[in-house]
């Protein structure tokens, strides 16, 4: 029965693996858990060590864990998963939905901020970003340009944190409403202003910086303290920064992340 189960649950994955979002790793498997993603199938080659990690670090999530995971044997779970978290297991999600992801960006009176990254090149950065905005109660991250931050890499680096805030990639015309503070070194220095809650916060793409499209758009050029001779931040420190700025020393409470 176990044997045919594991089998059953393989078929399963090949069938869903190409439309579905993996999550790749106990942490992002915990994160979407908890915030309300969509989970059909999760497999591990070893669930007591799995449960065993819930009971250590997400006790709120062993038995749903317990439910849902299915053993299948090392050598399948990494034919399934070539590059399989040292965690040992992975599932898969099902993308939130676009409209209400649209619905949340635009609300008309958002509670926290929307990041923007305009053209980003990295996934790891992009899944860095997500992370971030997540765990400050960000409105959401929305990207210009051909990467789809909901790539396999950006969840990874994001530790399932997508389904914590609303993640979609939009033309720079669609962009949500809100007054566009852009980060530019020419800027005004960041300490100087106050961010409101319903801003769109602009960062630039790792090589090349701002587009002049969307720095026209800017209703406030924005500048990170910056020790002469240093020549730039890492996106996702440079995205902390200016986070921490609007929202002091205090985050997003759990309940706005989650919203």
């Amino acid at each position: 029965m176990i044997e045919d189960e594991a089998t059953a649950a393989a078929e399963r994955w090949r069938a869903s693996a190409p439309g579905a979002v993996l999550l790749d790793g106990f942490h992002a498997l915990k994160h979407a858990l908890r915030f309300g993603a969509d989970v059909p199938l999760a497999l591990a080659a070893d669930k007591d060590s799995v449960l065993s990690l819930a009971d250590e670090l997400a006790d709120d999530l062993t038995e749903v864990l317990r439910r849902s995971v299915v053993e299948v044997p090392a050598a399948t779970l990494r034919e399934l998963v070539p590059r399989l978290h040292p965690t040992g297991v992975a599932a898969l999600a099902v993308r939130r939905e676009r409209r209400a992801n649209l619905d949340r960006l635009g609300a008309p009176s958002r509670p926290s901020p929307v990041v923007v990254l305009d053209n980003p090149r990295n996934l790891g950065n992009v899944g860095a970003v997500i992370r971030l905005a997540a765990g400050f109660g960000a409105t959401g991250v929305v990207t210009t340009g051909d990467l789809d931050p909901w790539h396999g890499n950006a969840v990874r680096a994001g530790a399932g944190l997508h389904y914590a805030t609303a993640v979609e990639q939009l033309p720079l015309d669609d962009l949500p409403p809100g007054p566009l503070y852009v980060l530019d070194p020419a800027g005004e220095d960041i300490r100087s202003l106050a961010i409101p809650d319903d801003a769109l916060i602009a960062f630039g793409s790792e090589r090349h910086g701002i587009s002049p499209e969307l720095r026209a758009r800017a209703e406030h050029l924005v500048a990170l303290p910056m020790r002469p001779q240093v020549s730039s931040y890492n996106l996702a420190t440079s995205v902390a920064m200016a986070l921490f700025h609007w929202g002091g020393a205090s985050p997003g409470t759990p309940e706005t992340a989650a919203a």
